[in-house]
């Protein structure tokens, strides 16, 4: 007499969760090779519309007070990522025959890899044409801490940081007796700045390849466990409650 049979035998569920987790582990590796590639060390350049906000602001103050404004920002080994003045995006002041009076705001920033115990890093000077005393340049320097232009907001956004202490030289300037007080800018030339985005954004900058590597991890996790529980109830299925009938 033939045994009834116990039905088809559900597929490999192990095959199938191997397969999904190394597919995840791919992805997430994939990743963080991405993003250690993806120059998390570089600085990041002013935007567009931050450096069109900037210029005509230098601009109208240079016709004010006769002095040429600019900024100039780098990053390791003294590789220029920005440069500008009243000028224009991309002119520097110094050693522009337009310019026989100039300030400029440098910013030196300098980011290491999440690996490293050394920590980012940001030094910012104020420089001037031969002519400008430099302990007023030292007094406009330090006044920069006045506008909550401190290292830690040149390490958070360095575009939007510079950008506004090179607006900032005009009444600094004129603070420290440097020339007379800037005309108020006008209507229409482009006085809003954008907002300073939350400080902090170095540890997602760094780390965002092996949280995503992490969070993958968990969801295979996830995912082992609730095949678990499914095949473990299809066995409790399966499984007799006493010993097979012959059929007839």
């Amino acid at each position: 007499m033939a045994r009834a049979g116990r039905g088809a035998k559900p597929p490999n569920a192990g095959v199938v969760v191997g397969i999904f987790v190394g597919l995840v582990l791919l992805v997430c590796v994939g990743s963080s090779i991405f993003n250690n590639g993806s120059g998390g060390t570089t600085v990041p350049a002013p935007g567009a519309d931050e450096r069109a906000d900037t210029v005509p602001l230098l601009a109208q103050a240079a016709a004010s007070q006769g002095i040429c404004y600019g900024w100039l920002l780098d990053e390791s080994y003294d590789s220029v990522v920005s440069v500008g003045s009243n000028l224009g995006d991309g002119v520097a002041v110094s050693g522009d025959a337009r310019c026989p009076r100039w300030v400029e705001v440098r910013a030196h920033i300098s980011y290491t890899p999440a690996t490293s115990e050394i920590n980012d890093s940001a030094g910012v000077t104020v420089a001037g044409s031969e002519d400008m005393p430099r302990a007023d340049l030292r007094r406009v320097q330090a006044g920069l801490d006045r506008f909550g232009l401190d290292e830690d907001v040149f390490i958070d956004d360095p575009g939007w940081a510079v950008c506004r202490a090179a607006v900032a030289l005009p009444l600094l300037v004129a603070e420290a007796g440097m020339a007379p007080p800037a005309a108020t800018p006008t209507a229409g030339t482009g006085t809003a700045v954008a907002p300073l985005p939350d400080a902090g954004s170095d540890f997602w900058r760094d780390r965002w390849g092996s949280l995503l590597a992490a969070a993958g991890l968990l969801l295979a996790a996830a995912l082992l466990l609730t095949v678990g529980f499914v095949q473990r109830g299809r066995q409790r299925a399966a499984t007799p409650t006493g010993r097979t009938r012959d059929i007839p």
